[in-house]
């Protein structure tokens, strides 16, 4: 999380309750019902049925929000509170709103669950009201995206950001499990947000200086132009909040904080706000000689902290490394809690070290588990070796059971298969051709990539095309004049707009196999 400068306060983050949350991708799989013992399977049933919310909507807010964790009411670096992220500070008042909508006082809603998951549902159904949302509109999830958009208290192509990853969460399902062992479920759909004005809000401005990284600006009055020293150094923050809400908090003037990036926990999407040549205010004294990136989640819940996460992280941060001559070393890649004169504690014990400096000293990217390969044979049961393993891990990693990845197809990874085809509206025979190839490899986010992007979502496009086209699309991650190429020939081979962008079309196309 970051820090202000000297002369610049800000209501420093509290420790939080160690309350770990697990969550899995659960595609095909639905949710069970509410037992009595289920307290915030219960809440969440009890908020939807009262505010006429659709309640697995409710519930990818809140876990897109805290991951389902309340951290026994303390608040997040923006002034959030509760499983729902009920926000009070001078630009967001959702916490005073919820009060006033539901009757509770601010302190239940703090302290409670019950209480602060019911707030939600109510903000939640008041920007479906003040939108014009009828009955019938309410009852189709893809029509809430735009009150999802008002809920994360952001504006613009910031506010799209949030509402599509809730909404991805919806499309690709989720396991988690809170403290004291209830697990809280939503099914996977296809979806098809009815974005309205925001459909054209996407942030789409490229970073100056990394060009993997989206643009979004902090405000002027949360960083100095320019330096007073040499920059030598990476700082590593947790942000003890959500993605979408620290970019927002950035732009927001009142925060007088700042970081130079923002990293995403689902995909390790990347935000640029401050340019580099800029001082942020992140790390107190180290400010002026750091680069600070802060990384979605909070310190005591490791769930936040992915592979993808890591790997993104990584990559920008060796980029960094060797574009401002930095070593790659612990004395110069540190924690925020390292910088000399702060008394913060991220990343925290949960940050793994060891395995983001692994990545870093090898240039960060994304080698992937096995995934790369010059073409995707037909595998069926029977078949052995390391293309049916990365089946496996890749069926695994989106929540169907295919048993241990051992390289061998059997039934447990064929049951696998065969849901998954399921869900994807393919020909539920077991056996991996190309489509099901395609569908698998480029099953997640569907961020929009063009002629210059870099990183893992370009990787996963260029496996995809890989077998879909049955022919080699070289996988380095780099959106080149190759890959271009093959984008385009995909595109006119489907009946698609033939422009050479991955956008939705392509993504939809892509995974559904075709």
């Amino acid at each position: 999380m970051p820090r202000s400068p000297a002369g610049h306060t800000r209501g420093r983050a509290a420790v939080l309750a160690a309350l770990t949350v697990t969550a899995v991708v659960a595609a095909g799989h639905p949710a069970p019902a509410a037992a009595a013992a289920d307290p915030m399977n219960q809440a969440f049933t009890r908020a939807a049925e009262r505010f006429g919310v659709p309640r697995d909507l409710l519930a990818a807010v809140g876990y897109g929000e805290t991951h389902l964790d309340g951290h026994d009411g303390r608040p997040s670096q923006a002034g959030g509170y509760g499983v729902m992220h009920l926000v009070s500070n001078p630009a967001n008042r959702s916490l005073e709103k919820a009060s006033a909508l539901t009757g509770e006082s601010a302190a239940e809603l703090r302290q409670d669950t019950e209480a602060n998951i019911l707030g939600g549902a109510a903000l939640l159904r008041s920007h479906a009201d003040a939108l014009g949302l009828d009955s019938a509109e309410r009852r189709d999830i893809d029509a809430w995206y735009p009150a999802v958009a008002r809920y994360s208290g952001a504006k613009g192509g910031v506010s799209a950001l949030y509402a599509d990853n809730v909404y991805t969460f919806l499309a690709q399902g989720l396991r988690a499990t809170v403290p004291g062992g209830e697990r809280v479920s939503v099914t996977s759909r296809p979806v098809a947000p009815q974005k309205g004005s925001l459909a054209a809000a996407a942030v789409t401005a490229q970073s100056p200086d990394y060009p993997s990284a989206l643009w979004v600006p902090a405000n002027a009055a949360n960083y100095a132009v320019n330096r007073t020293a040499t920059i030598d150094k990476v700082v590593i923050h947790v942000t003890q909040g959500s993605y979408a809400g620290t970019i927002s908090w950035f732009q927001n003037p009142a925060s007088q904080v700042s970081a130079h990036y923002v990293v995403r926990s689902s995909d390790g999407q990347i935000t640029q706000m401050v340019r580099d040549k800029d001082t942020g205010w992140h790390a107190k004294s180290a400010n002026a000689s750091s680069l600070g990136i802060e990384h979605e989640g909070f310190i005591d819940d490791p769930s936040w902290f992915t592979d993808s996460m890591y790997r993104s992280s990584a990559a920008l941060t060796a980029y960094l490394c060797n574009r401002y001559g930095i070593p790659k070393d612990r004395a110069h890649i540190i924690g925020h809690s390292e910088a000399p004169g702060n008394d913060h504690t991220d990343p925290g014990v949960n940050w793994n070290w060891t395995y983001y400096m692994q990545l870093v000293g090898g240039g960060g990217g994304s080698a992937g588990v096995g995934l790369d390969f010059t073409s995707y044979a037909t595998q069926r049961s029977g078949s052995t070796g390391p293309q049916v393993k990365a089946i496996q891990y890749l069926l695994n990693k989106q929540g169907y059971s295919a048993g241990a990845e051992d390289s061998v197809f059997g039934q447990a990874t064929q049951d696998a298969v065969k849901a998954f085809q399921t869900a994807r509206k393919l020909s539920a025979d077991g056996t991996v051709g190309p489509k099901t190839w395609t569908a698998l490899l480029s099953a997640g986010t569907t961020p929009t990539l063009t002629k210059g992007a870099s990183g893992d979502n370009v990787k996963r496009v260029q496996r995809a095309l890989t077998a879909a086209l049955g022919s080699t699309v070289a996988m380095d991650g780099n959106f080149g004049t190759a890959t271009d190429t093959a984008v385009r020939l995909y595109q006119e081979g489907r009946g698609l707009d033939v422009d050479g962008s991955v956008g939705p079309d392509t993504w939809e196309a892509l995974q559904a196999g075709l």
